[in-house]
């Protein structure tokens, strides 16, 4: 019988505050150690937290943008555990009471759409960070070096986003994972940032028989990209097979991920929540969220990536991979929105949308950017493809044209004139060009004419070739086909 991997996603995303969870201390990024870290966030004796009223909104926030539901009254508990980079040997989280229960996260694949359940978002604060400074080979027993820690991070607000069990392959991981990420940045809570620490995912892997009971689960802990959530869970499915076929049983424990030599590794036993010995925080009152805040910050929501992508559907008769392309973060839905604006009706939007998956998510991707950081304007993009369509520039050109904006080139029209790119479109031009080509190639227009219709894309392609690319296409079939009927 064949093996099921079963996977569930635990993601901790730091939320875009300019103050931490509990204490009035920075979280900006890259400050030497230590200096942000407030007697609030190291529990010195005779402080008081005070939760922060900006990380709530954005808890409800996510719970409206995923159609959960959000609590009128959560707790704030302390997680009991002892760790270096944990000052306090607790850490405030939410447990039995989560701000936001429920909601899901649809994703699109290749077969469709499917919809990922989430269990909870809780609202907790980050512990610290320990560096580690290694002398001589790290493999070697005669390594040493020294272990500093890192307060900076301590009381970081965190909203961890825990999924039911749904998912069934990496692909689906990592499109979930993608899915999120975009959305935490387009409900404007979170940076995304993955090589700050912004945005880490923990998997949760297990493998079962098709149809029987769900298996034991392992924790991969802190992935930072979604090649190593990808390739994480890929080894760890693996691995546990080869246990379970060997006979041998899946220990519950938490593992990390090495991508230097591509697979999971033992860390510590996985605790369960008794092990934790949580208790509601005795400093801090339960969380209430009236109504009126949660209506509030509804009226302040953008438009949604679903919804936007139903829009786009509709109105613009877009196929699925496109809207999902098209709503990948905000700034690009909004790029093509404006594009479709700017375009006035003189191009499809299937048209546009061509352009901004294709030129442009090519370009966007080669530089590492965002559609907001884009060299090229939709104001540009849009100029372009109406150049397109009223016959000033073919489409082979407008790809070196649009290439040249990306290069800070200047505007469609400045490029077009600076490099004589505009289409030829005179009748006369194009008739005396074709008549040059017919006389020069007999043996295709005799091939033509016996019925070989490969024979007229060569001719095409002969006074393509003469106008160095700018004729009309439309017009030079046109012509060459009344000259070869005897026109």
């Amino acid at each position: 019988m064949e093996w099921e991997t079963v996977i569930g996603i635990e993601t901790h995303a730091q939320l875009s505050t300019r103050s931490k969870m509990f204490s009035g201390a920075s979280t900006a990024f890259g400050a030497a150690p230590n200096t942000q870290a407030s007697a609030v966030d190291i529990a010195l004796p005779g402080v008081l937290p005070v939760a922060n009223r900006g990380a709530v909104e954005r808890a409800i926030r996510f719970g409206l943008a995923v159609g959960g539901t959000i609590r009128r009254r959560s707790v704030f508990a302390r997680k009991n555990y002892f760790y270096p980079d944990l000052p306090k040997g607790y850490q405030i989280s939410q447990f039995e009471a989560p701000i936001v229960e429920g909601g899901a996260i649809t994703i699109v694949l290749a077969g469709g759409e499917k919809t990922v359940r989430l269990t909870r978002a809780h609202l907790e604060e980050d512990a610290g960070k320990l560096l580690h400074e290694i002398a001589g080979d790290a493999h070697s027993a005669r390594s040493h070096g020294l272990t500093g820690v890192d307060l900076n991070r301590a009381g970081i607000p965190l909203l961890e986003i825990v999924t039911e069990p749904d998912m069934r392959s990496a692909e689906e991981a990592v499109t979930y994972a993608r899915v999120l990420h975009g959305l935490v940045r387009w409900i404007d809570i979170c940076d995304g940032n993955m090589q700050e620490g912004s945005f880490r995912c923990d998997a949760n892997v297990s493998v079962r028989r098709r149809g029987e009971p769900l298996g034991t689960r392992c924790e991969i802990k802190n992935l930072n990209s979604f090649r190593f959530l990808e390739r994480a869970i890929v080894y760890e499915a693996r691995r546990q097979i080869e246990i379970l076929e060997g006979g041998g049983k899946i220990v519950q424990e938490t593992r990390l991920y090495d991508p230097d030599r591509d697979e999971t590794r033992s860390m510590r036993t996985k605790e369960d929540a008794h092990d934790y010995r949580y208790f509601p925080d005795p400093d801090l009152l339960p969380l209430a969220v009236s109504e009126e805040w949660i209506e509030e910050v509804r009226s302040r929501m953008p438009e949604l990536p679903q919804a936007k992508r139903t829009r786009f559907q509709a109105q613009y008769g877009l196929p699925a991979q496109d809207t999902a392309t098209l709503t990948s973060t905000r700034s690009m839905s909004e790029y093509f929105d404006r594009t479709v604006e700017g375009v006035g009706g003189v191009a499809s939007p299937k048209d546009v949308a061509n352009w901004v998956t294709g030129d442009l998510s090519a370009k966007l991707n080669e530089t590492d950017k965002d559609a907001a950081e884009s060299a090229v304007s939709p104001t540009q993009l849009s100029r372009l493809i109406a150049l397109i369509h009223d016959g000033t520039i073919s489409r082979k050109l407008a790809k070196e044209v649009f290439d040249a904006m990306w290069a800070g080139e200047g505007d469609p029209d400045a490029i077009i004139d600076k490099r004589g790119l505009r289409q030829i479109s005179d009748s006369g031009a194009l008739e005396a060009i074709v008549a040059e080509v017919l006389a020069a190639n007999p043996k295709q227009v005799e091939d033509y004419r016996a019925g070989k219709e490969k024979a007229f894309n060569s001719l095409v392609g002969q006074v393509m070739k003469a106008t160095k690319g700018k004729a009309n296409p439309a017009q030079v079939n046109e012509i060459l086909k009344s000259k070869l009927a005897g026109g």
